[in-house]
């Protein structure tokens, strides 16, 4: 891997956490990280020009106050004044001395010289810094006891923490100012981006509004501004036209598909019937070989009978036809459904745990459902497994039926589309059309019910579950009367 291309890769993770963060958020750091650097390189430039100023301010005075006084004290010694006149003296912190060339003869003012007049070549220093002071050395001349000395140097001296102390206040005031118009920038970056996100915000909840209640005729509101904000707009709500134009067109042909197939289904089931009654005729009359073809043609006819009603069932589904309901007991019907798929039960055991279940429903209907799971149980289950078919109630309000049996169970990719048509497992040993599960779930919805596939309780032996547990619950009719006695179970059931 290239330098340039590891380099580029730190940037991204360094910058990662960054790019996670809402765009209003980054756009107001962005903009503040700017206007502290501005601030920064301001204060600092503004700072030591103010602080340069300051101290020469600092020094020239200094400078003029000393000439001043040593002009004073050449003025007072021709008037025959003394050096200990108030005259002479300092104020505040300033220091004032007269002493000799040499530093050691202090003449007036008190105390020893605070560092050197002249330097190696012998001429005056006129500015020195020493000991915490700014120094001033002038030469003047002055009178004591009637007598004049000359050579003598006025020392005056001021502290430095006095213009240190200015310039501290300068820096404060500075880095507070930084300090707060990086806090006030970064409020200002804040709502300027909000209200610079304000479409977005509008158009994110046009489409949660959208995606909530599936209706694509809703309009985008357009920004004033004929920015890129306003193009997306425009352009998201022409995609909502093109999408409502699609589902309504594809709206319109399901219903033609609907309405042809509910159509196709009721016409044939007369010429079926038809059919399937000439064709039993000869079923019984034929023998050997025509009559087994006969047989063979009624059973493929009862598959079609079969399926056409399947189809039609789901037709109706499909458009919310609304049947005439009675109470149902959901009992009765399952041990019913169990007696007609009487000759498939083969080698298996079905086991009848039926208590009173009384739902407000279309009979036929749920005889289907029941029908179906059962059917199910029997085709993808090998000989010897045991279907257990449970009725009764579910909690409150809720009645169940339930269809488990103790064979491989259903395939984990199938489980997400099991209730799906055409679904077929691949252990379906009985050729449906994979339409029996899609009625199911179509008759509970229709009944304000639900079908699930459950996990299966442990084995009585403490192994581990297996198999496949179908569950359909509806609403309970608590209106309705349970029935005294159930239908005794057909033969071949074991209770």
């Amino acid at each position: 891997m290239s330098f340039a291309r590891r380099t580029r890769d730190a940037v991204w993770r360094l910058a990662d956490p960054f790019n996670r963060l809402p765009i209003r958020v980054r756009l107001a750091t962005v903009s503040t990280a700017l206007t502290f650097v501005i601030l920064c390189s301001f204060a600092t430039i503004v700072g030591d020009l103010t602080v340069n100023r300051i101290r020469s301010d600092f020094r020239g005075e200094v400078a003029q106050q000393a000439t001043q006084l040593a002009n004073d004290l050449n003025a007072e010694v021709t008037t025959g004044g003394s050096v200990n006149d108030p005259a002479f003296t300092s104020s505040g912190d300033a220091v004032l001395r007269l002493i000799s060339v040499d530093g050691r003869s202090v003449l007036g003012g008190g105390g020893g010289a605070l560092g050197p007049v002249v330097d190696s070549n012998g001429d005056t220093i006129n500015e020195e810094t020493r000991n915490g002071y700014l120094i001033e050395n002038r030469t003047t001349s002055i009178a004591e006891n009637g007598l004049m000395f000359h050579g003598i140097y006025l020392q005056y001296a001021r502290p430095l923490s006095d213009v240190d102390s200015t310039v501290n206040r300068v820096r404060l005031l500075l880095l507070v100012g930084v300090l707060a118009g990086t806090g006030l920038a970064l409020l200002g970056g804040l709502m300027i981006a909000r209200r610079a996100m304000a479409p977005i915000a509008r158009l994110t909840s046009t489409a949660r509004e959208i995606a909530e209640t599936a209706d694509p005729s809703l309009h985008v509101p357009e920004p004033e501004a004929d920015d890129e904000v306003a193009e997306l707009a425009r352009t998201f709500d022409q995609m909502l036209r093109s999408l409502d134009a699609a589902r309504g067109e594809t709206e319109a042909t399901l219903t033609r598909q609907r309405q042809f197939v509910a159509d196709a289904s009721h016409e044939l089931r007369t010429p079926l019937t038809s059919v399937l009654a000439n064709l039993e005729l000869l079923a019984d009359s034929l023998h050997g070989d025509q009559g087994e073809a006969a047989s063979s043609a009624l059973r493929s006819t009862q598959r079609m009978r079969r399926l056409v009603a399947d189809l039609l069932l789901l037709a109706r589904s499909d458009v919310g036809r609304v049947v005439t309901r009675e109470p149902v007991d959901l009992a009765q019907v399952a041990i019913e459904a169990t007696g007609e798929l009487g000759p498939m039960i083969g080698d298996h055991t079905i086991e009848l745990d039926t208590e009173p279940a009384v739902v407000l429903g279309v009979r036929d209907e749920l005889f289907r459902v029941a029908l179906n799971l059962i059917e199910n149980a029997l085709r993808h289950t090998p000989g010897g497994t045991t279907v257990t078919v449970h009725t009764g109630p579910a909690g409150p309000g809720q009645m169940e039926l339930v269809v488990q049996d103790d064979g491989p169970g259903v395939p984990p990719e199938i489980a997400p589309t099991l209730f799906e048509r055409f679904v077929r497992g691949a252990g379906d040993r009985g050729g449906s059309f994979g339409l029996g599960l899609a009625i199911v779930r179509a008759v509970a919805e229709s009944h304000g019910g639900t079908v699930t596939l459950e996990d299966p309780p442990p084995a009585a032996d403490g192994g581990p579950a297996h198999g496949a547990r179908l569950v359909v619950r509806l609403p309970a009719d608590v209106g309705a009367e349970a029935p005294a006695q159930l239908p005794a179970p057909a033969a071949g059931q074991r209770v």
